[in-house]
């Protein structure tokens, strides 16, 4: 069950952006500031995108809404208790499918001091008050929203611009720990615990460009939803799009439970219904389709390689890089045909935490000028097909692959990994397969039995085998005197390197292998885009291989294109 928050900053403004954005097929969202009173609501709209919704709307300012494709949202609440003067439309709570989920519009509080402060603590506080009553429900509770609090420095861009923000004061960020403090979990931060996983990006002062964000938009779990939670993360891109809300979606999945399990939720307190409507939508099932991750500088390098440096594009340009690539991306989605395709790339221009830690780290690497020239347009061709690129400074695309391998994982989908390097080995798993190039156009699908067939060890163990073992490519010395029979035969006789030390071997270099093993292991945890299904826009990508005089290139995509 896909549950979404997203601040959609004038609903029918912005009413193309959400319709959109719906086609990822969310299960349950949770709109907050329609800028809408209720007549004005876009129903037909929300109907025709297969979603039924119940919401609370306001002349001008504030509203929310609660939409489902799994049924109608049965409403248990239309307002925070507390204060039965405040007629701010801020909070709808509702059940779906043995799941309350409540969407909530926190003042903002600006300017502070003064009495839109003192408003903005006084509802946190009946918001604290009504969060302690949900938590104790014997049925999972989803508290979803724009909060309007940093709840720490880690979750705003270094900046002194917002230290008298309302946002950062030590009030609201005081009652918001409280709330955290009753047993909620913070889903976003639970499953990003280092990424700044922001959700807001002001329009003033090119805060988008300048990725000057923060994260104010919250989805809080009772412990019987935190037991189901399998994923989380934000669709930023969304925030990029012409005319976009200055917020990004937030979401988190959570496990289905058993079906004898499910109890309906009581309505905390029966309360006149607000505007409601049935359609006939229903949840989309996880797509059986794969996701298709590749490593795109491994796939740059070696076209650019293996095809002869005489292949040029527009303006006596090189192009072999372009086209090798080029055909071996369209190779792969004909042949696997992924529900969406992610390409990632090193950041060459900033050194990443590896080479902080290991200075030697693939040194004396070096790169034509030719090859340089093309990368960036690799990343342009990708795009035009529709499909999505992801770079970072610090990170490397193997860095992506994994945290995209264990994103889609989380979901239950299926993922295949496209590398030339056998380090993506340690992702393999009953749910990845690697595709190693082992000669032109063909690719060994490598699993946990495959690992094991060529290294002697599970997929899990790789690092630790690359440690003992050594990279020359990666200027890992390993461990003196191992070799890859060696590391296998210690690996299988302790189980991991940890073990291998703590047995009394190599006492000289621990602290190096442990280095030499953090470097090989792949980081999960980098932040990615969203994970969405694609259909490819195959014109695009052709007007592009027709500015560059690649024909070959554009037959290649009118055949996709046709077919």
């Amino acid at each position: 069950m896909k549950i979404a928050t997203f601040n959609i900053n004038n609903v029918n403004k912005r009413l193309a952006n959400l319709v959109n954005w719906l086609r990822e097929a969310p299960d349950v969202v949770c709109l907050q500031e329609l800028k809408a009173t209720d007549s004005e609501f876009p129903v037909a709209a929300i109907e025709k995108a297969s979603y039924d919704a119940v919401w609370r709307g306001e002349k001008s300012w504030n509203g929310v809404a609660i939409l489902g494709r799994d049924g109608e949202p049965i409403v248990t609440r239309t307002a925070l208790p507390g204060d039965a003067a405040d007629t701010q439309s801020r909070y709808i709570e509702a059940a779906i499918n043995g799941v309350l989920i409540a969407t909530l519009y926190a003042p903002n509080g600006n300017p502070q001091p003064g009495p839109k402060f003192k408003y903005k603590l006084a509802w946190m506080k009946r918001l604290l008050a009504h969060a302690s009553e949900l938590y104790a429900l014997d049925a999972p509770v989803v508290l979803a929203g724009d909060y309007n609090v940093v709840p720490t420095d880690a979750d705003i861009y270094p900046t002194k611009s917002y230290a008298k923000n309302a946002l950062v004061q030590p009030g609201p960020r005081a009652l918001f720990r409280q709330i955290l403090d009753q047993g909620w979990i913070d889903a976003i931060r639970t499953m990003h615990s280092d990424a700044p996983m922001y959700t807001f990006w002001d329009y003033k002062r090119n805060r988008w460009q300048r990725d000057a964000g923060l994260r104010i938009d919250h989805l809080l779990l009772n412990p019987k939803a935190a037991k189901r939670l399998v994923g989380a993360g934000v669709d930023r891109e969304v925030r990029g799009l012409e005319g976009a809300s200055d917020h990004a979606p937030a979401w988190i999945v959570l496990r289905d439970a058993p079906a004898a399990r499910r109890k309906p939720v009581r309505p905390s307190e029966k309360q006149t219904r607000p505007e409601s409507r049935r359609s006939a939508g229903r949840a989309a099932s996880l797509p059986r389709q794969p996701l298709l991750v590749i490593d795109g500088d491994s796939f740059a390098h070696r076209s650019y390689h293996a095809l002869p440096k005489t292949i040029l594009r527009h303006g006596r340009k090189p192009a072999g890089a372009i086209l090798g690539f080029a055909n071996v991306l369209l190779r792969l989605y004909r042949d696997e045909q992924p529900r969406a395709v992610l390409v990632a790339w090193d950041t060459l221009e900033v050194p990443t935490y590896r080479h902080e830690n290991f200075p030697a780290y693939q040194s004396g690497r070096e790169f034509d000028d030719a090859l340089l020239e093309q990368l960036h347009l690799l990343a342009e061709f990708v795009a035009a097909c529709g499909f999505q690129n992801v770079k970072g400074p610090g990170f490397e695309a193997d860095d992506f692959l994994a945290a995209a391998a264990a994103a889609e994982e989380k979901r239950g989908g299926r993922v295949l990994i496209a590398s030339g390097d056998r380090d993506t080995f340690q992702l393999a798993s009953d749910r990845t397969t690697i595709l190693y190039p082992v000669r032109a156009g063909e690719m060994a699908r490598i699993g946990p039995a495959q690992v094991r067939a060529r290294y002697g060890v599970d997929p899990g163990q790789v690092p630790d085998f690359i440690a003992l073992r050594g990279d020359p490519s990666d200027k890992l010395p390993g461990a003196p005197g191992v070799g890859a029979t060696g590391a296998a035969t210690l690996l299988e006789r302790y189980g991991s390197l940890e073990a291998t030390l703590a047995a009394g071997r190599f006492p000289a270099i621990a602290e190096s292998l442990r280095l030499y093993r953090s470097i090989a292991t792949m980081n999960r945890r980098v932040p990615l885009p969203s994970l969405r299904s694609q259909k490819p826009t195959w014109h695009k990508a052709t007007a592009l291989a027709r500015q560059w005089q690649l024909n070959q290139l554009v037959g290649r995509l009118e055949e996709l294109a046709s077919g």
